[in-house]
């Protein structure tokens, strides 16, 4: 089995914290956003090869990273864009990578940007046992915020209906852009895009997809964070930390109140302030400051301010003076 770990956005509703880097390297808790996605497909004796589908912009930056992680598997497949609106859409990327690398195995395709609670193996096993086109679905329990995803219609496990971000939602079980293909499914990526259909959201092909043949749907409980905006983001860094605070050794905490769910990276000074719900990057210094659920990026200095709901770009300098 071959994977692909979708990593091609350019997360522009966390900028400035993701304009120079992947949404993926965002830290959570010990590690990043993808780490759990790579270590699930490192340790899945199934899958032989792993390629990491993202854009010029940052193709370089996930070279250098996997370089210097432990993980074996993953290798980049750069599409031929630097800038949002070049995008080929989802599918489009994906039927691109599927011919760049002569792909002709059964395929798992998963979201970098997923934080799940779930082994990937579990669903791989999932996969094996129906031997169809399988996706992951949760129960996102509000019907206002199932309209931003791809609604799922069960019949015990198999799909009789799937809506792409329906206006009027007539469940909460969403798809949560984690797939399984089998190998004789890849081809029909381009059969797909040749009849002129959305490129855009996996969930589109999905749905053209189970109006032909049998797909089911592995559900689970437990957690599960898209994460693509600050709030999301800070959610998945808070069921990380499950409450508690992580501290860099060579962090400097002085007279000051850390609430809960606080991360403060390395060579970051915090003197005189109180920080809440917040992730502070390397060689920050915040000084007499309020602090809440916000994100500082490295090299900030802050001194004198409130601050709530705050994004704070690399090398800033804010002060009440």
């Amino acid at each position: 089995m071959k994977a692909i770990v979708l990593a091609g956005g350019y997360a522009t509703r966390l900028w400035p914290i993701t304009r120079n880097r992947p949404k993926m390297f965002l830290p959570v808790g010990d590690g990043t956003v993808i780490d759990d996605v790579f270590r699930d497909l490192e340790a899945d004796e199934r899958v032989d090869e792993v390629y990491v589908s993202t854009n010029e912009r940052f193709g370089e930056s996930f070279e250098e990273y996997l370089a210097e992680s432990e993980f074996e598997k993953p290798v980049v497949s750069v599409e031929e864009t630097v800038e949002e609106d070049e995008k080929f859409g989802v599918i489009g990327a994906l039927a691109q990578l599927i011919d760049r690398e002569n792909l002709d195995d059964d395929l798992m395709v998963v979201a970098g940007d997923n934080l799940i609670s779930f082994d990937l193996a579990e669903f791989g096993n999932f996969f094996q046992e129906k031997g169809t086109p399988c996706i992951a679905a949760y129960d996102v329990g509000s019907k206002e915020r199932a309209k931003s995803y791809g609604l799922v219609d069960l019949d015990g496990d198999r799909i009789v209906d799937f809506q792409e971000k329906p206006d009027e939602p007539k469940s909460t079980l969403v798809s949560i852009a984690c797939y399984a293909f089998p190998q004789e499914t890849l081809p029909k990526f381009e059969t797909y895009l040749a009849g002129e259909n959305n490129p855009d959201e996996p969930g589109w092909f999905i749905q053209w997809l189970q109006s032909r043949e049998a797909v089911h749907a592995f559900t689970f409980d437990g957690a599960w964070f898209d994460i693509g905006t600050p709030d999301s983001y800070l959610e998945a860094v808070a069921w990380k930390l499950g409450g508690e605070n992580l501290v860099a050794d060579d962090a400097t905490v002085e007279n000051s109140e850390l609430g809960e769910n606080v991360h403060v990276m390395s060579g970051a000074t915090i003197e005189g302030s109180s920080v809440n719900r917040s992730v502070i990057f390397e060689d920050v210094s915040i000084t007499d400051t309020e602090l809440e659920r916000s994100i500082v990026d490295e090299s900030c200095e802050i001194k004198g301010m409130h601050l709530c709901d705050a994004l704070i770009g690399a090398h800033s300098e804010i002060s009440h003076e």
